[in-house]
């Protein structure tokens, strides 16, 4: 029974993570990857680590998709203000990159799923004991990663402000 959940909660966010990229409009692929970001959350519970989803939904498929679609509408984006498009790279580097990808999906089957044991053995090395050791972890080793990435979102949200006035 939960290789069954699994398996539809992983085929649904690899489909949303599909529809995200290969979407026109913008808000369309932000509304996938929310969808994407729920599943993975769903994920999380899975494996027995409520405080990860908790956190999926709230943070990520909550405040900063929200900041997402805010930048969205505040910048308005035409078509024509993309410039010219550059067809032949892209899809050489697709091409690429789904190669890449299907290289790195067959060996997570090879060594994650064919060599487990039970679900417990993932749940152990994936959820930690509660949220002080996450916290402890976050706090001390990650510091500065955590840090750095509240000031690259700062400066995003900074630098859409900014492009935004300029056209008004």
């Amino acid at each position: 029974m939960e290789i069954l959940i699994f398996s539809i909660l992983a085929v649904v966010a690899v489909v949303c993570s599909i529809l995200v990229i290969s979407q026109k409009s913008a808000v369309a692929s932000a509304l996938f990857l929310i969808a994407t970001m729920v599943s993975l959350a769903i994920l999380f519970l899975t494996l027995n680590a409520p405080f990860l989803a908790a956190i999926q939904i709230i943070v990520y498929a909550g405040a900063i998709m929200v900041l997402f679609l805010f930048v969205i509408m505040l910048l308005n984006l035409r078509r024509d203000e993309f410039g010219p498009e550059k067809r032949k790279a892209q899809r050489f580097f697709a091409i690429l990159f789904v190669f890449l990808l299907l290289i790195g999906i067959a060996t997570v089957i090879e060594v994650g799923v064919l060599g487990l044991k039970s679900a417990e053995d993932v749940s152990e090395t994936v959820a930690p004991a509660g949220v002080e050791p996450l916290a402890q972890l976050l706090f001390t080793k990650y510091l500065f990663p955590f840090e750095l990435a509240s000031v690259l979102l700062l400066v995003a949200i900074v630098g859409a402000v900014v492009m935004a006035k300029r056209r008004l």
